[in-house]
């Protein structure tokens, strides 16, 4: 096989593992990513991934999923370092000299030296292999951050910074060392199992595209940094829905008794006018155990769009439900903390700390029911799982028959649907039922299923 051919086999393998992420790359990227290639080279790595971001993506969002892909088909290095392993403490040694000059190359190095020297496991050629967390359990580098400190502090590396400002910029350079360490890892492991394989399982999606119920605290914040963007792009599509809504539908009979003047072809149709009244909404939001993450996101997503309705109702419950409308200030300011002040502000529990939906619907249809009118839009959030309780589906119903039209958003898979305590299949025979695992999944629903 010739270079350039070895060269293109990878380009399209990086390519297809881009896409298999959900990133979007057409042919004409592929083709631009190709020139950029051969008008950069290979020998300036950075360079070329610059070249090959500029050519391939299309938002900020899927940078760090683009460099750990490239990583793995564009790596640093082929195979182990030269030399004997370095020893644990030679390492720490380097290790915290150069986070203390702040050194990037040779922070990538020690990334190298430390993943031979300390991630290997297996006890026979072939069966093993490498493991980031192996690395950096023995090499401890949390550990070294006063030790670093104080260095910076003594040569004067540390006087643009003031006591916490520079512990939060080395801790800011360990992160970055710990990427690089896995990123390493990932490479060896790749040039053993294949890299399409190491792309496809070990590489972290895009935040739009994680699942709700397993998304950690990191993921989770990271999502909430989408929310104002998806919202303007949202509020884009309901303003051009609206404008669509407000011309009005072709009038027939209008229009037929006009087309006589022209023989009866009719060359100016007449539109119904109609001017429609900016619908109301109302969430029911379940806040209980790994749901909350889901009802978080989509009670900021709402609340950002709150200008493209009349009103805008919020309630939260585990078993009992309570009005949070108040605590989502209008522009999210406080994103981070908004589960915490639910949790602190309202009253959501009873007797136990279970989520019951039959007591909370109940509840809701006898508390706040006038806050369901015919030009109101419900949409409840959450797994439908009713820890064996009556789900108290006449309370569903009341609402139902209230309501312009409900929806129910359930982030569980559908093959989940009405196994153990889960009472989906009963709920969504009386209002309409939705799979919503992602805030990809979110933004679609939200945008067809929002009324004008």
């Amino acid at each position: 096989m010739t270079a350039g051919s070895d060269v293109a086999a990878r380009l399209a393998g990086f390519v297809a593992a881009l896409r298999a992420h959900g990133v979007r790359v057409g042919t004409a990227e592929t083709v631009d990513a190709a020139r950029a290639v051969e008008a950069l080279g290979l020998a300036d790595r950075a360079l070329l991934r610059e070249g090959l971001a500029a050519t391939l993506l299309h938002t900020t969002g899927q940078r760090q999923l683009f460099d750990a892909v490239f990583d793995l088909y564009f790596p640093r290095a082929v195979g182990a370092p030269d030399g004997e392993p370095a020893g644990r403490e030679e390492l720490r040694d380097r290790l915290a000299a150069a986070l203390a000059a702040n050194d990037t190359a040779q922070l990538g190095r020690l990334a190298v030296e430390a993943v031979d020297a300390l991630g290997g496991y297996g006890s026979s050629p072939g069966s093993g292999g490498w493991s980031s967390y192996q690395t950096l359990e023995r090499l401890r580098p949390q550990t070294l951050l006063a030790r670093v400190r104080d260095d910076m502090r003594a040569r004067g590396g540390g006087a643009g910074f003031a006591g916490r400002l520079l512990e939060e910029e080395i801790r800011r350079r360990i992160e970055e060392f710990r990427g690089q360490v896995a990123a390493e890892a990932r490479r060896r492991v790749a040039e053993r199992r294949g890299r399409d394989e190491i792309a496809r399982r070990a590489v972290a999606t895009t935040a739009d595209r994680v699942d709700f119920l397993y998304a950690g605290k990191d993921r989770l914040a990271e999502l909430r940094r989408t929310v104002q963007p998806l919202a303007r792009k949202l509020a884009t599509r309901l303003a051009a829905r609206r404008r669509r809504a407000a011309r009005g539908t072709i009038d027939l009979r209008r229009t037929l008794r006009g087309s006589l003047s022209t023989g009866g072809v009719p060359v100016r149709p007449v539109l119904r006018r109609r001017r429609p009244a900016r619908p109301e909404l109302v969430l029911l939001c379940d806040v209980s155990g790994s749901v909350a993450g889901f009802s978080d996101f989509t009670m900021l997503l709402v609340q950002a769009l709150h200008d493209q309705f009349s009103k805008v109702r919020v309630f939260a419950f585990v078993n009992r439900i309570d009005e949070v409308t108040g605590l989502l200030t209008h522009g999210v300011a406080d994103a981070e903390g908004l589960s915490g002040r639910i949790r602190a502000e309202a009253r959501l529990t009873g007797w136990h700390g279970s989520s019951d939906y039959g007591v909370a619907l109940g509840e809701f249809a006898e508390r706040y029911g006038a806050a369901v009118g015919p030009r109101t839009t419900v949409f409840v959030l959450g797994d439908a799982r009713t820890n064996m309780a009556d789900p108290n589906l006449p309370a569903l119903k009341r609402i139902a028959a209230q309501a312009r039209r409900v929806y129910w958003l359930n982030p569980e898979p559908r093959a989940q649907w009405g196994t153990g305590d889960s009472a989906a299949p009963e709920y969504a025979g009386l209002v309409e039922m939705h799979e919503c695992r992602t805030s990809r999944q979110l933004g679609a629903l939200v945008g067809r299923l929002l009324p004008v």
